[in-house]
């Protein structure tokens, strides 16, 4: 095959994951709890405190660079969060300037409720696979959540 239609065919098939990647940002992220699909929290919102609950805390510069936002987005994120109940600020022991941001019991409760509608959806979607298949989808899924922790 030349490398003409090499270079074709892998753009058909990069083509094509596109249109599966949105219909499973669809039914991963969208239709993810009931929570989420209500609007109550946004996926970024969500994302953060996925963050958060990973560490004890965090400051603005941290929540910012790890979102890939400005601080004032960032800022934006967290005053909605801490309207809800889900973080709360505090400041630096030995700098006050510094800004450090914790999740609360409820958003900690808030992750772990819709990781558990994840793992739900996650079962249901894995049945439609031979066993096979599902150590494939998963060692798969490795290699690409490997190149995803270097970007």
């Amino acid at each position: 095959m030349s490398t003409l239609r090499v270079a074709d065919v892998r753009r058909q098939d990069a083509e094509r994951l596109a249109d599966i990647f949105t219909v499973l940002q669809r039914c991963f992220i969208l239709n993810l709890s009931k929570e989420l699909s209500r609007g109550n929290v946004s996926f970024p919102q969500y994302c953060l405190l996925g963050f958060l609950r990973e560490q004890k805390e965090l400051t603005m510069t941290e929540i910012s660079q790890k979102m890939g936002h400005s601080t004032a987005a960032a800022t934006g994120l967290i005053d909605r969060l801490e309207n809800l109940g889900h973080v709360r600020r505090t400041h630096g022991r030995d700098d006050r300037r510094k800004v450090l941001v914790q999740i609360t019991t409820t958003g900690s409760a808030l992750v772990s409720e819709v990781r558990e509608d994840m793992i739900d959806n996650l079962l249901k979607m894995m049945e439609v696979l031979e066993p096979e298949e599902q150590k494939t989808w998963l060692q798969i899924y490795e290699k690409i959540f490997s190149y995803c922790q270097t970007k």
